[in-house]
């Protein structure tokens, strides 16, 4: 029996200094990996269109469907700077992070950046002409920001000087990306951005998150957020439960089509959170509809409200009525209820709307609130939306 106890006790020794060593050699990995642990992490519970998961040493970003029509799927390994690339994967293209120089082809993405107050980062523009971010501004003028143009035009000989840590593309059905085909052999990632495709206000605006992921600040991005989702969803409560539902129609006739929103669109879904009623709202598909003048006509006769009126094509009622004299009919242009979203406008045809506002949805809804219902939110006065007069 004394043996059998000697026994005992020799084998929880040695299993003790085997658990005690294990941990020794974890806590040892993970003071080896340094940020590669990643204690900070993004949820996402809006955006539909790309994913990340985490790993001991690297994040795989998904982004699915970025050409909206096409099933595929583009995946990236985020890998902190200095570590060997992850086996697997072998298609995918490295990030690695945190970014410190990014290339943004559309100035849409100037709002993502600009949610994290991380402008230094940006190095160069597809187009400098259609910004509004003063500090974006500032860094042009002061040369920190190079303008690298796109499409056909696209300067591959300064990109591959300037060698950014990322470029950022815009994913539409009609992306040419084999003119980034050049960069990528060059081994500078280009990563396809497809934040317009999703269906939500805040799915559009949670893609800062996919910003955070890449400059390693998911901490800060999922504080922010937060405060956005909740107000957000605070100001819907009050949109949707209006005594009434005021009838809008938006956009205007260009180039032989009237494009409105459809029903699974997020500009529909502002609408609805506003306390709109909205004759397209039932139309299953994401995206435009593309009318012609006579099947908006009947319903623009007799909606309460005109919205998203384009100010590039009009100033004021006057030029709008110019423009076809039907609009006088409608019987928002009477009432003198036609809103578009170019406050924040500047003469160079930049938009801060489409930078501050895509990351702002609680701003953007609570315009459209004051403006649907006035009563609603007394106090707060138009951020990006303007009447015409």
């Amino acid at each position: 029996m004394k043996l059998n106890l000697q026994i005992l006790l020799f084998l929880l020794t040695i299993l003790a200094g085997c658990s005690s060593s294990s941990a020794l050699y974890e806590k040892n990995e993970l003071r080896r990996e340094g940020n590669a642990t990643f204690k900070e992490r993004v949820q996402i519970r809006h955006a539909k269109g790309f994913l990340i998961t985490y790993h001991k040493n690297y994040k795989l970003l998904q982004i699915i469907s970025p050409f909206e029509k096409q099933a595929d799927t583009a995946t990236y390994l985020l890998v902190p700077r200095g570590n060997a690339r992850p086996k697997g994967y072998p298609e995918s293209q490295v990030i690695e992070i945190p970014v410190r120089s990014l290339v943004a082809m559309s100035s849409m993405h100037i709002g993502l950046i600009g949610f994290l107050e991380a402008e230094d980062v940006l190095t160069g523009l597809g187009n400098v002409q259609y910004v509004s971010s003063q500090r974006v501004l500032d860094r042009i003028k002061a040369g920190k920001i190079k303008e690298v143009g796109k499409d056909q035009g696209l300067n591959e000989e300064l990109l591959l000087t300037m060698q950014p840590d990322l470029v950022m593309a815009t994913g539409t059905p009609v992306s040419k990306m084999d003119r980034f085909n050049g960069l990528k052999a060059a081994k500078i990632p280009i990563l396809v951005n497809s934040e317009w495709v999703e269906t939500t206000p805040l799915g559009r605006a949670e893609w800062v998150k996919l910003m955070g992921a890449l400059l390693n600040k998911e901490d800060e991005v999922n504080r922010r957020f937060d405060k956005i989702e909740k107000e957000y969803n605070r100001l819907a409560a009050v949109g949707t439960n209006a005594a009434t539902k005021t009838s809008v129609i938006t956009g205007m006739h260009s180039r032989d089509a009237w494009f409105v929103p459809n029903g699974n669109s997020y500009v529909c879904r502002f609408l609805k959170d506003a306390g709109a009623s909205y004759y397209w709202e039932k139309t299953k598909a994401m995206g435009s509809l593309p009318l012609n003048f006579e099947t908006v006509y009947p319903v623009a006769l007799d909606a309460d409200f005109w919205l998203n009126v384009s100010i590039s094509n009009v100033k004021s009622k006057q030029e709008l009525q110019a423009k076809d004299s039907r609009y006088a009919d409608f019987k928002a242009f009477k009432t003198g209820k036609v809103y578009g979203y170019h406050l924040r406008a500047n003469d160079q045809g930049a938009n801060d709307y489409w930078e501050s506002g895509a990351v702002n949805p609680q701003d953007v809804l609570a315009d459209l609130i004051k403006i649907l219902h006035p009563e609603l939110l007394p106090d707060h006065e138009l951020i990006y939306y303007k009447q015409l007069k």
